[in-house]
Parts: C-alpha cells; structure tokens; sequence
C-alpha cells in the first residue's frame, strides 16, 4: 500500500533529515565536502538532505511496497541512498526540530531505499529567504522510500546552483 503526506519543514543549516526513529541521527561525520555538493549525507541510519534554501520547504512523503519508476526528468536533482531502519519506524525532521515532534512513518524493519527528488530550485534559490512566501518560489522535496537490500548512495541527477544541470 502507499501513503503518501504532505509537511513544511524548517530547513535550518540548508538540510532536512531522514532518520530511523530509533537512533540518535548523528550526521556530524557524514558531511563531507562530497555530500555537500551531492547534498546528501549518508550515514547507516540517518540521512541528511541538502536544501537550496534556509527557510520553509514543501516536503512530500511516499511511502511505497515498490521501488517507483524513473521520473527524474520532471526534478531539479534526484538523489537515493540507503537506510537501516531497525524496527520499522522513519522520521522527518528538520534538523534542529524536535525528534519526539517529528512526523514518523511505518516502513518496513531493516534496510530501505530512500529517493530523494527536488523541484523549483532556481525559483527558491533566487527568492532566498522570502522563497517560502510563495508556493511559486518555495523549494519541494519528494521522499520515496521503499523496502530494498542495502547498496550504496548514488545521485541520479545533479542541479548546480549556477542553474546548469549536469548528470551524474
């Protein structure tokens, strides 16, 4: 079955993250120079995703039985990598936000995949910290996650703020 919800998180620091709601998140190793320009963090339990802005963004959550078929041609950058999600409950913060306040999803327990797509980049990284006023201007992030073997992250598609596209 896939469920799918809607939130506005607070990208504090430029980042959301993804997590198992049953660790501590610890990031702090995890941002490399590599994942800031990739603009994901990966640790085995936690994931940090690089936003365009530091202010409100659109965050959409799919849960999914299966992985989706490719649709990064209609996102900005799309990135994936893997989760360990000990007993089968996710959280989405932003990163100062409080755990116990953070929404919290149903997956299935042990490894998962995690898509992350992103939209109106361009829009939300020239209207800055007004980008949230606006629907037209505020940065969106799709999250799909899905029950898959662990494998490594990888970024399926690149935006750059010089607004060049490039595939990775």
């Amino acid at each position: 079955m896939t469920t799918t919800t809607e939130l506005t998180l607070f990208a504090d620091y430029f980042q959301i993250h993804v997590s198992d709601a049953d660790s501590d998140g610890d990031l702090r190793d995890a941002w490399t120079d590599q994942a800031v320009v990739d603009q994901l963090a990966v640790a085995p339990d936690a994931l940090g995703i690089g936003t365009s802005v530091n202010v409100n963004v659109s965050v959409t959550v799919v849960v999914l039985p299966e992985e989706p078929s490719d649709d990064s041609s209609e996102f900005d950058h799309v990135v994936e990598a893997g989760l360990d999600v000990s007993l089968g409950r996710l959280m989405v913060l932003g990163c100062t936000d409080y755990a116990p306040d953070a929404a919290m999803f149903g997956v299935p327990s042990g490894w998962n995949r995690v898509r992350v797509s992103r939209s109106n980049l361009a829009r939300a990284t020239e209207a800055a910290i007004d980008s949230d006023e606006s629907p037209e201007t505020t940065e969106k992030i799709r999250i799909q996650v899905w029950s898959a073997p662990e494998s490594p992250a990888k970024i399926i598609k690149r935006w750059s703020q010089s607004g060049d596209e490039l595939d990775a």
